[in-house]
């Protein structure tokens, strides 16, 4: 393996550092859910309300995050968006009201969109950007991993709204890491920009990015088949939990290392499915169809096949197959539009894969309301053969743009 031709940046690190707390507090959610239905007394579909709130912070921060990077820089952005997270936390904490606490979760979207538009942006910029976008969203793996164990040792001494704090106060120490790593200014582009600036077309007015970025067809298609994926991702680690102790039989702490089980799969997928693909001399799109087939094969053997066992191992084989799917569609991001439209389009695919993360979780919990939570697992088997013909679409399309990191056939 060639040596890297330049040191990992300080900013990286806090970036994955970044990641982790959001991979925490993703997946933490999942665990929570059944307290917080039976403090508040809801159903699941008026709690699934909170998805939707949360989407519409996190896609006005993506769909803004172009301009604030221009307006603000990249330091104030991430402050910002840590600042944001903070603050709900604490009112979070306070075990407001029901419809304070739904409102709240837009805070929360804000700041986390803010932070992983920001971080997605300036990591993409770098050389070897495929590589380290993979590793970046390993580390939300990581966290994720971490976080419904964590969540459900916490919940056997605390309240639900203490937990909700202390992992919002993760974030004090990331606000501190972005002040001392990361400039007040930082010119945010693909690495092909750099290479040839000749080809770079003149600076687009602030407000004119957002309306160019959405006329690009490559960006939108890839905005719904993330929508897709993170759908199908949140309601599996959303419901999974609730699934394996309502008609499962298990007990709530080891549907919780088994929830945990489907992040590891997440994070060992990111990590080894890549590197592996490389070694047999697999393009992108072939691992990405592989990935995409073995979801669906994995969502049917804990469907068909209901035992522990397969409950266990079919969810960390389902987290592995989706693990490299969003980084490696995020990555190819710089080379399906413009330079100066990068950090708007991916704020774009980045909040339409939100759109899906909400209003999918969303209805698969009104649907288990309705009908059982045994529904989970056929409507998430639904969703992965409509990822396949997405990801076909786009497979299909001519490439307009690649760099130089794209043109190699492993993904890292």
């Amino acid at each position: 393996m060639p040596t890297p031709r330049h040191p990992v940046r300080p900013s990286v690190l806090v970036a994955y550092a970044a990641f982790v707390q959001v991979g925490l507090q993703a997946s933490a959610g999942g665990v929570l859910l059944p307290s917080q239905i039976a403090d508040y007394g809801v159903g699941r579909a008026a709690i699934g309300v909170c998805f939707l709130t949360f989407a519409a912070g996190f896609i006005f921060a993506s769909f803004s995050s172009g301009a604030a990077l221009s307006r603000f820089g990249i330091r104030f952005t991430l402050v910002a968006g840590a600042v944001a997270v903070v603050l709900a936390g604490i009112g979070v904490a306070a075990r407001p009201p029901f419809v304070v606490f739904v409102a709240l979760q837009s805070v929360v979207g804000y700041g986390t969109g803010l932070l992983e538009s920001a971080l997605n942006a300036h990591i993409a910029s770098l050389d070897g950007a495929t590589t380290l976008l993979n590793r970046l969203h390993a580390f939300f793996g990581v966290g994720a991993l971490a976080g419904p164990l964590l969540t459900a040792w916490m919940l056997r001494s605390v309240s639900w709204p203490i937990v909700w704090l202390v992992l919002a106060l993760l974030c004090v120490p990331l606000i501190v890491g972005f002040l001392a790593t990361y400039p007040a200014r930082a010119v945010v582009e693909a690495p092909s920009a750099r290479q040839a600036p000749s080809a770079r077309q003149a600076p687009t007015a602030r407000q004119g990015l957002l309306a160019e970025a959405l006329r690009q067809p490559a960006v939108l298609l890839a905005a719904v088949f993330l929508s897709v994926y993170v759908g199908l991702e949140q309601s599996m680690g959303n419901w999974g939990y609730s699934l394996l102790t309502g008609t499962r039989g298990l007990s709530p702490l080891v549907a919780g290392y088994a929830a945990s089980g489907f992040w590891l799969g997440l994070t060992a997928g990111r990590f080894l499915i890549g590197p592996i693909a490389t070694s047999a001399g697999r393009t992108g799109a072939e691992m990405t169809f592989a990935c995409l087939g073995g979801v669906a094969a994995m969502v049917a053997l804990v469907w068909f096949v209901p035992t522990t066992v397969t409950a266990f191992c079919g969810l960390v084989l389902l987290g592995a197959f989706l693990g490299p799917v969003f980084p490696t569609t995020m990555a190819l991001a710089s080379s399906w539009t413009r330079p100066h439209l990068v950090p708007t389009s991916i704020g774009i695919v980045n909040g339409f894969s939100v759109v899906g993360g909400a209003l999918i979780p969303w209805l698969a919990g009104a649907v288990a309301q309705g009908l059982g939570i045994w529904t989970l697992l056929p409507f998430c088997l639904v969703l992965a053969l409509l990822q396949l013909a997405v990801w076909w679409m786009i497979t299909s399309r001519p490439v307009v743009v690649e760099t130089a990191d794209e043109a190699s056939p492993g993904l890292g």
